[in-house]
């Protein structure tokens, strides 16, 4: 079981770095389908007298403005959220047409457009947010275990980071604020386990300092599993209602959830340990140091 386990765990890093290497393929190739916040564009809100389906205004938006444009519901079925390109010569001859088709009175409540300068703004504070969480985390990890686990938990968030947004750029989704944010989370998620991991590795080499530490290794992934798969499996069970049930809105955000947290369980179990044990970890950097008698 110790050796299949070592093995699955080679295997998984393996599986990680083809992933990593696709991903870096689909963003250079294809790049990331920027939302509005990123590339300008203008936001209207409306409010309807009726309420209308979120269904039935989605294809009304998409008949007058064309695909690109996104709707959300702001509140129970009265007022609405309008995302299109921004265009040349901006009007709002739209409007009038939709209070038709919708057979509802309809109020304009407010419009306004996003230029493509906030959004670049805003692509470079989210880039400079998650590079300072993960210097923050490297910091922390490094002071609270040593520098081969701070190195391996930050590879193992770089290539959950990578692999979600590699998922954006082969499959067109869009990529939006909502899936910045689910990005961060990611990124917080799967440092817990990593940690957690790391942890109980820590007492399995005080304990046993003879035993190899391959072995320990993996006596602390089996005695971690339990609580891994049952967090995960709850996590995935909420996020995966998210991304069936609450539609277009939060398809972005709930697919980086998703498959973030699928890729941040495997890399906490098979990268975030594996790379200190290439890097020479031993059990006697963990044993207490014998105090250093005082010269009389």
């Amino acid at each position: 079981m110790i050796t299949q386990l070592t093995r699955l765990r080679f295997y998984g890093c393996v599986l990680g770095l083809v992933a990593v290497l696709l991903s870096f393929a689909g963003l250079l190739t294809f790049g990331l389908n920027q939302g509005l916040e990123f590339t300008g564009g203008i936001v209207t809100e409306i409010n309807t007298t009726e309420v209308v389906n979120l269904q039935d205004m989605s294809s009304q938006v998409s008949n007058l403005l064309g695909p690109e444009a996104s709707v959300s519901l702001i509140d129970d079925g009265h007022t609405w959220s309008i995302r299109q390109p921004l265009l040349k010569d901006p009007d709002l001859s739209w409007f009038a047409q939709l209070g038709e088709n919708t057979a509802s009175e309809t109020t304009l409540l407010n419009s306004s457009i996003i230029g493509p300068q906030v959004g670049d703004e805003l692509l470079e504070q989210g880039g400079l947010a998650m590079l300072a969480a993960v210097l923050a985390i490297f910091i922390y990890l490094a002071f609270r275990f040593e520098w081969r686990f701070a190195f391996g938990a930050v590879l193992a968030l770089f290539h959950d980071v990578v692999i979600t947004l590699g998922i954006f750029a082969w499959s067109g989704l869009e990529f939006n604020l909502t899936v910045l944010a689910a990005v961060l989370a990611v990124i917080g998620y799967s440092l817990n386990d990593s940690i957690v991991v790391a942890d109980r590795i820590r007492e399995i080499l005080r304990s046993k300092p003879c035993q190899a530490v391959s072995q320990s290794i993996n006596q602390a992934i089996c005695s971690t599993m339990s609580r891994t798969l049952i967090t995960s499996g709850t996590t995935l069970t909420t996020v995966g209602a998210i991304w069936l049930l609450a539609g277009r809105p939060l398809q972005g955000f709930s697919t980086a959830l998703f498959f973030g947290i699928v890729v941040g369980t495997i890399s906490s179990i098979c990268i975030a340990p594996t790379l200190p044990e290439r890097l020479g970890l031993r059990a006697e950097d963990y044993q207490p140091k014998e105090p250093v008698p005082e010269l009389v």
